[in-house]
């Protein structure tokens, strides 16, 4: 039996096409788009992180609120490894991408009446995923870092390459 990938669930629905489902409208979820890719060209920078998008986040795609937006954002974006975490969730370059907190589908690509957005932000974010790649491992690094020179020093240890 063929593995079901993202294009098929895409073409099941038509490219594009969003509707209106029970308790989101097509042009609520059209918003919610907006939102994404703003958020994704800002940089996920945090005033681009909006209300509207952090609810979807939330309700139709596996993410746990971790108590409120803010909670929310500096879960996700204020670490590198957690920003590689959440951007995984929407990465299709290894097929069907798996719920980050839960581990699996979890119908966040596979419920009817979210799939056509969902599908929809993957699509939107493997334009950017690879860049944030790049620089949320960079910004782990130097976090990594800077917290072994603090532990270091704390030994009284010298970090490597600095000079008395």
């Amino acid at each position: 039996m063929k593995e079901l990938t993202l294009n098929d669930l895409a073409q099941s629905r038509g490219p594009g096409q969003l509707h209106d489902s029970k308790f989101m409208s097509a042009a609520e979820k059209t918003k919610v788009l907006k939102h994404w890719e703003m958020f994704l060209k800002g940089g996920l920078e945090k005033d681009k992180f909006t209300q509207a998008l952090y609810h979807h986040l939330i309700q139709h795609c596996s993410f746990i609120a971790h108590y409120d937006l803010h909670g929310f954002y500096a879960t996700y974006f204020e670490n590198g490894e957690t920003t590689l975490a959440f951007l995984s969730q929407f990465d299709t370059r290894n097929g069907i991408p798996r719920s980050i907190e839960y581990g699996d589908l979890s119908g966040w690509l596979t419920d009817e009446d979210y799939c056509d957005i969902n599908i929809e932000m993957c699509r939107i974010a493997w334009r950017y995923i690879p860049t944030f790649e790049l620089k949320a491992r960079n910004d782990q690094r130097h976090a990594d870092l800077a917290h072994a020179e603090v532990l270091l020093k704390k030994h009284g240890i010298d970090f490597p390459g600095e000079t008395a």
